[in-house]
């Protein structure tokens, strides 16, 4: 049974989402604020974290930001303001994913299981050839990443984009196509996500190795 942990300052919010999320087949740990959400995180080793962004002392960003710099557990998080800004932020400080609220308890549970899926252990896939793009080499069997020989860190949902781009290298893939293959959405999704995701993988593999095709999408340079 996975497991979730859950910051939100909202007595009525936590405790209705904690419900929705059990009923769902979760277990979960809940904090008011991001210090002692941090410190429950630390202590539990949660399988997902779901944070509301504007929690009192140390707000859902800079938890995001804490528990990125420990873990690659995912983290989704939630707000009651639709703000670019607050949105851009979040996701640059490590999230995976967000809501907005007022949410539906269906749209928070089928985030969460996207966002387990994506980070389950990889199939086996015995005698896979390293893929190669200049000094950038991605193994499809271990998922291993290196540029220019030495090993690269990237979160999980920025391997997962990195693999997408690199099984189709030179094919262009759309905004829409990319956060149904990388994100799991069946629906319209918003894409800064992936805006903000691909900004964080080139500034880790090199700004010009994924190429902007205006008013389509990005390709991987071959």
């Amino acid at each position: 049974m996975h497991e979730v942990l859950l910051v939100e300052d909202d007595e009525m919010i936590r405790e209705a989402t904690r419900l929705t999320l059990q009923g769902s087949g979760y277990t979960v740990r809940t904090a008011s604020d991001g210090t002692s959400g941090l410190a429950l995180f630390r202590e539990q080793a949660p399988d997902v974290a779901v944070l509301d962004i504007m929690l009192p002392g140390l707000n859902g960003v800079s938890l995001a930001s804490r528990i990125r710099e420990e873990s690659r557990v995912p983290v989704l998080l939630i707000s009651a303001r639709n703000d670019p800004v607050d949105v851009v932020m979040g996701l640059e400080a490590g999230a995976d994913d967000y809501v907005t609220k007022p949410f539906d308890g269906m749209v928070l549970t089928a985030r969460i299981r996207a966002l387990l899926r994506r980070a389950a252990p990889a199939e086996h896939r015995p005698g896979s050839t390293p893929l190669t793009f200049g000094d950038l080499a991605l193994d499809p069997e271990t998922l291993d990443v290196r540029l220019g020989g030495k090993p690269l860190s990237l979160t999980t949902t920025e391997l997962k984009l990195l693999q997408e781009f690199a099984a189709v290298p030179g094919m262009v893939l759309t905004r829409d196509v990319l956060l149904e293959k990388v994100w799991d959405y069946a629906w319209s999704g918003d894409t800064r996500v992936v805006d903000v995701h691909i900004r964080r993988l080139r500034a880790k593999i090199g700004h010009e190795r994924i190429q902007t095709v205006r008013g389509f999408g990005y390709k991987l340079r071959p």
